[in-house]
């Protein structure tokens, strides 16, 4: 295993030989971006599991994030790691949440909040609930747009989704992830069958974020997280830029969004308390090789 070591740098890259959670990452593409520690792991008190996370539209500084169980809640959280609020969702309900992404919509931004969990691999249908990105200081959210699918194979487990442009999809925890794909329009009818369009060597994959300007998708695992450009990740063996995670020593390591400038943070489950890590990153550009 070869890796690329940054003298400045927490976080190690990578490269072509490397594997990412046990998986061989042979569709790696030789890393030369890096990651620092761009401050130190903070705990996230009242939210002990921090399963997914995602970067707030309309309130700078401010990162959604939820427990997988409970109540419908969405925690809002500063990059400090204090609370800012939560919000309620009225008609929603939780069956294992384990992801919550931002993007455009409509209305402006919206959150997707993504009940996909299943352990036991036996449930008939997965649920995405969509609203109108709430303030921090609300104590409830408009109702949610709810959405059902199902898988064109079987019930999968996952934790992972991303919106890209008006694209949704869903990164399964298999052996090898897989991608999905919603249909497009989302309809709230009768469940969406999910288009399977490609496979990932990573496993335990447990969220998914699109960066600002949508070129680039981070994927992270337990202890890795690995960029791609957003358009390979519909083509036939994507390539990506993995960047170990080992080095924060999290407990149990679960979200991760991505800010405009290069700024990744990462959610993690503590016992007690979350936790969340602020790496540097040069995000892989648009059209490189």
């Amino acid at each position: 295993m070869t890796w690329r070591f940054f003298p400045t740098a927490l976080i190690t890259v990578a490269s072509m030989t490397a594997c990412v959670d046990g998986a061989p990452a042979s569709a790696e593409r030789a890393a030369v971006e890096v990651c620092e520690a761009a401050a130190p792991s903070k705990p996230l008190n009242g939210l002990a599991e921090a399963s997914g996370a995602a970067l707030s539209r309309r309130t700078p500084g401010v990162i959604w994030s939820h427990n997988d169980s409970g109540q419908p809640t969405l925690h809002a959280i500063d990059t400090a790691g204090q609370s800012r609020g939560r919000v309620r969702i009225p008609n929603a309900t939780v069956q294992d949440w384990e992801d919550v992404s931002v993007a455009a919509c409509p209305g402006g931004s919206c959150l997707y909040i993504a009940d996909i969990g299943d352990n036991d691999r036996a449930r008939r249908s997965i649920t995405i609930y969509r609203i109108p990105e709430p303030q921090p200081q609300d104590t409830a959210s408009s109702p949610a747009d709810v959405f059902t699918a199902v898988y064109p194979d079987g019930a999968h487990d996952a934790e992972a989704l991303f919106v890209s442009g008006d694209d949704l999809f869903i990164v399964t925890k298999d052996q090898n992830a897989v991608v999905y794909r919603f249909p497009k329009p989302l309809s709230a009818g009768a469940a969406m069958k999910l288009e399977r369009v490609s496979e990932l060597p990573l496993r335990r994959v447990t969220d998914a974020e699109t960066s600002p300007d949508g070129a680039t998708v981070a994927i992270r695992t337990n202890d890795a997280v690995v960029f791609y450009r957003t358009a390979d990740l519909t083509g036939a063996a994507p390539q990506g830029t993995t960047v170990s995670l080992r080095a924060l020593k999290e407990p149990q390591g679960e979200g991760v969004a991505v800010d405009a400038n290069g700024l990744v943070y990462l959610t993690g489950e503590g016992q007690r308390a979350g936790t969340l890590n602020t790496l540097r990153c040069t995000l892989p550009k648009q059209g490189a090789p």
